[in-house]
C-alpha cells in the first residue's frame, strides 16, 4: 500500500500533472490534445502521462494510431481512505475536486461558490 501511495502523491506534486487530471476531467482526450494547452514537447507530456497511468490515476487506451487518456477516479481512492485514517479528511468528492483544480489553475468563471462579484458598470 505505501508503494502505491508513495505513486500517486508524488504524481499530484507535481502541477501540470495536476493541470492535465483538470483536463480530463472534462473527456477522454487523445494525447496530442492533452498536450495542446501545454508549452512543452510531446515527449515531456508523454512522460507526465506515463507518471499518472503508473500511478493509476489515468488509463491510456490505444485505438488505431492515437493514444487516448482517461481520468481514473479510483485512482485517488486508496489515498482518500489513507487520509480519513487521520479523521481530517472526507471522502474525495470529484466534483469538490474539480472546482479545486479549476480554481488553483486559475481557469475563467470559477470563482469560489458565495464569492460572485457583481458586475461592473
Amino acid at each position: 500500500m505505501a508503494a502505491s501511495l508513495d505513486l500517486v502523491f508524488s504524481a499530484l506534486a507535481d502541477p501540470t500533472r495536476r493541470a492535465i487530471l483538470a483536463l480530463l476531467l472534462e473527456d477522454d482526450m487523445a494525447v496530442t490534445d492533452v498536450a495542446e494547452p501545454f508549452e512543452m514537447s510531446l515527449a515531456a507530456i508523454s512522460k507526465h502521462l506515463g507518471v499518472l497511468a503508473e500511478a493509476g490515476l489515468i488509463n491510456r487506451d490505444r485505438r488505431g494510431r492515437v493514444t487516448w487518456c482517461q481520468l481514473e477516479p479510483e485512482g485517488l481512492r486508496e489515498a482518500s481512505v489513507w487520509m480519513q485514517g487521520f479523521g481530517q479528511m472526507e471522502g474525495i468528492d470529484l466534483d469538490a475536486f474539480e472546482r479545486f483544480l479549476a480554481l488553483e489553475l486559475g481557469a475563467p468563471g470559477t470563482a469560489p461558490e458565495g464569492s460572485e462579484s457583481a458586475p461592473e458598470g
